[in-house]
């Protein structure tokens, strides 16, 4: 083995981590929502755009990275003690998303804006009862220290003519009763991801203003500082090894270079780690690394990555799409995509190069009906397999080293109305899959490597 192979083998060892899901910042995103009747609208025509829309970001990992286990055989899948396979239907309790924690499963519904599921059986634990109407589109988002963080209708007066005056809190939820610990009131309607996320010590919050993060107690929700930008930049945020950074760029069409400032996770002190040329939009994290995509035009055929590191060391590299993408997602040390035409491909983040293309063995939704698109891929490193989810019901797994699918299967899952536009959800609970479409949840082990 060459020098050059060995520091990538250990490259790819140590950035081998996966992380939260990153969607767009909603500073760059969306406008300020007022208004109840507004931000119904805003939430229809968001899902309506992210069914035909690539789904870009990282997903959960439970069990480990993605570099060197990569290299080995894929193994038989076992399951946790105390786990039965269950499929049940929770309406109002589940068809916003879920998130999985070791064995307890927080979701969202149209009724209640937190609600805890045992993952081994499906029982519901607890809930958490939405604020007025239960429209919303997210989810509880994360969990550390006996708290689990998710969002929830502001009270607020109803404006002349009865039309009611919306708003959005972040709320802190107590995870062995479901009581709620603390909710802060954010300035506009996003609930994206960048909205708010753990940093060391603190949740890291879009509060009191649009240009403002705000470090707050994860137990009381009290400020323990703040940083706000300047007017005309728009700044996108993630976090590096438990500290949060900024991309920031001026507000325009085409920027000249994005900054990528640390803030300092105890003082919130700002410091320029470096600046990327022209406009960037953050895909991911691959360990201590984010993942930035420059801007490109609708179908573009190349991408341009470039990963940054807490050091602010940059590295560049071309990659060439297989087809007309329906998915992108970042996890561990490659980035997955799936085109229109069925074709799943991996890419390393380090070298640039495709590393594999095959089927990914799942009826493909139909395009121009404008139905769900495929879920985020869930990646079992320890497993050494790729699942991927349709809301047909069809499961698959391909092999992380190859792309040789190992396993498939399928779900019956009926179709709901309305919710059967938002895309499903596939998390992993240690080695068994839980499939989400709508409010109905599937939890199945899947016979791999033996």
């Amino acid at each position: 083995m060459t020098t050059e192979q060995v520091e990538e083998k250990v490259r790819e060892t140590l950035h081998a981590i996966t992380l939260d899901r990153v969607r767009a910042s909603g500073d760059l995103a969306e406008q300020v929502v007022r208004r109840r009747g507004r931000r119904r609208f805003s939430q229809a025509a968001g899902a309506a755009v992210a069914v035909a829309a690539i789904t870009v970001g990282a997903v959960f990992g439970f069990g480990g990275g993605a570099g060197a286990e990569q290299d080995r055989p894929v193994r038989p899948a076992a399951s946790p003690e105390g786990w039965k396979p269950w499929q049940k239907d929770n309406p109002g309790a589940a068809e916003r998303g879920c998130l999985v924690d070791g064995s307890a499963l927080y979701c969202g519904g149209s009724k209640y804006d937190t609600a805890k599921f045992d993952a081994n059986t499906g029982e519901r634990l607890w809930t958490v009862k939405v604020n007025r109407e239960g429209d919303g589109m997210d989810h509880p988002f994360a969990v550390r220290d006996g708290v689990v963080y998710a969002y929830r209708n502001h009270t607020a007066k109803n404006e002349p003519g009865g039309d009611y005056a919306g708003g959005t809190e972040l709320m802190a939820v107590d995870t062995d009763n479901g009581d709620v610990l603390w909710k802060k009131k954010m300035p506009q309607d996003d609930r994206t991801d960048q909205a708010a996320m753990l940093i060391d010590g603190a949740m890291l919050a879009n509060t009191p203003s649009l240009r403002t993060m705000s470090a707050l107690d994860p137990r009381t929700g009290d400020e323990k500082w703040h940083y706000t930008w300047d007017k005309g930049n728009a700044c996108q945020r993630t976090v590096l090894s438990g500290v949060p950074h900024l991309l920031c760029a001026r507000d325009t069409e085409k920027p000249d270079d994005t900054d990528v400032i640390r803030l300092d996770p105890a003082t919130g002190e700002p410091k320029k780690v470096t600046s990327v040329p022209g406009g960037q939009q953050l895909l991911g994290m691959t360990g201590d690394r984010m993942v930035l995509k420059g801007v490109t035009k609708p179908g573009a055929k190349t991408w341009q990555l470039t990963t940054v590191n807490t050091s602010g060391e940059q590295v560049s590299h071309s990659y060439r799409l297989q087809g007309t993408m329906a998915n992108a997602d970042v996890v561990g040390d490659r980035l997955f995509t799936v085109s229109w035409q069925g074709k799943a491909s991996a890419y390393s983040l380090t070298t640039g190069k495709t590393l594999w293309t095959q089927p990914v063995g799942v009826k493909m939704p139909d395009r121009e009906q404008m139905r769900a698109g495929l879920a985020s891929p869930a990646v079992s490193t320890g497993q050494g397999v790729v699942y991927f989810f349709s809301p047909t019901g069809d499961l698959s797994g391909l092999d992380l080293r190859t792309g040789e699918r190992v396993w498939r299967s399928h779900v019956d899952i009926e179709e709901q109305g309305l919710v059967s536009l938002l895309p499903p959800q596939l998390l992993l609970y240690k080695d068994v899959l839980v499939v989400r479409k709508g409010s109905e949840i599937v939890t199945l082990l899947p016979r791999t490597g033996g």
